[in-house]
């Protein structure tokens, strides 16, 4: 480390409405974030069509164009940006430090905001047949399959939301969930249950994707209850059972729930080390909205503004 590399005031680690939010906001304090947004910059919301309930669009508006325009706004306030993933951070002293490959950025406090991503089922053949027939994305391949048999897997309010976007394209979505009930709210499941073109198919599990080598071709189904195996012939698998917080980064360094998700402390985004703060779906498995996370974005901000300037009286 040599004695002149630069320490920034703020680094934002994650991009997305929090990330982004949170550059707005630090940007206008003066703070000159510098915003490492990861390879797949814009989170959750690049793979989103329409955005009809984030507040001042009533007509709607695209994921990406709602991420586009936030991310000129953080750049009008100065937030420089390296879309590059964080590999490594060490938040033992500070400055922190934070690696890309080797380069080496330092900071006097960091916003988290790399959110979460979907789960998979986890099989060697669903990852073979990936993008060719196997998706975690309704919105984003939904049209790929016009007038095709399809499975959703999942009992949340996503797999309700996929399963009816998806009768837009597909001939009959089948909807394949493990248990006798669904967790999704009664009037996603209401509405799932009354769509001619949806087949719910209780107690099962799909335990392997089909395909000729190109594409996928079937599914194994297995019922949990009977033990019957259905082959069916679906070309196409989109999973809906879920979300992972994007968090190895900070093992063992930040407190974390079971499942993974940053744990801060009640309306705050403070973590449990002084100076690091989490924002958005990374620390929220609850609401995992982007009002929400822009607003947690706001907070993180300001609690990290309000930090800066008590650290700098000290």
């Amino acid at each position: 480390m040599s004695q002149d590399q630069k320490v920034e005031n703020v680094i934002i680690i994650g991009s997305g409405p929090a990330g982004l939010t949170s550059a707005i906001y630090t940007g206008r304090a003066n703070l000159e974030p510098l915003m490492i947004e990861g390879e797949e910059a814009g989170g959750q919301l690049m793979i989103t069509t329409e955005v009809e309930n984030y507040p001042g669009f009533e007509h709607g508006v695209t994921g990406p164009d709602l991420i586009a325009v936030m991310r000129k706004q953080a750049e009008r306030f100065g937030t420089r940006f390296i879309t590059r993933n964080v590999t490594k951070v060490d938040f033992s002293q500070r400055p922190f430090k934070v690696w890309i490959g080797e380069q080496l950025h330092l900071a006097k406090s960091i916003i988290i905001s790399t959110g979460a991503s979907a789960k998979y089922l986890g099989l060697p053949s669903e990852r073979t047949y990936m993008n060719r027939g196997v998706s975690a994305c309704a919105t984003c391949d939904g049209a790929f399959f016009r007038n095709q048999e399809i499975i959703v897997v999942g009992g949340g309010d996503t797999a309700m939301e996929e399963a009816q976007f998806l009768t837009r394209f597909a001939s009959k979505v089948y909807v394949v969930h493990r248990r006798d009930h669904f967790r999704a709210s009664k009037i996603m499941a209401e509405r799932t249950m009354k769509n001619p073109k949806i087949q719910v198919i209780w107690d099962s599990e799909v335990t392997e994707v089909i395909g000729d080598g190109k594409s996928m071709t079937g599914a194994k189904v297995h019922n949990l209850k009977t033990g019957a195996v259905t082959e069916m012939a679906v070309t196409g698998l989109f999973i809906a059972i879920g979300h992972k917080p994007t968090t190895d980064l900070f093992k063992g360094i930040l407190d974390m729930n079971e499942t993974g998700y940053l744990v801060t402390q009640p309306n705050s985004t403070y973590t449990n080390i002084p100076g690091v703060f989490a924002a958005g779906d990374v620390q929220d498995h609850v609401y995992r909205q982007a009002i929400t996370a822009a607003g947690t974005g706001c907070m993180a901000a300001i609690d990290a503004e309000r930090w800066l300037e008590e650290q700098s009286h000290h």
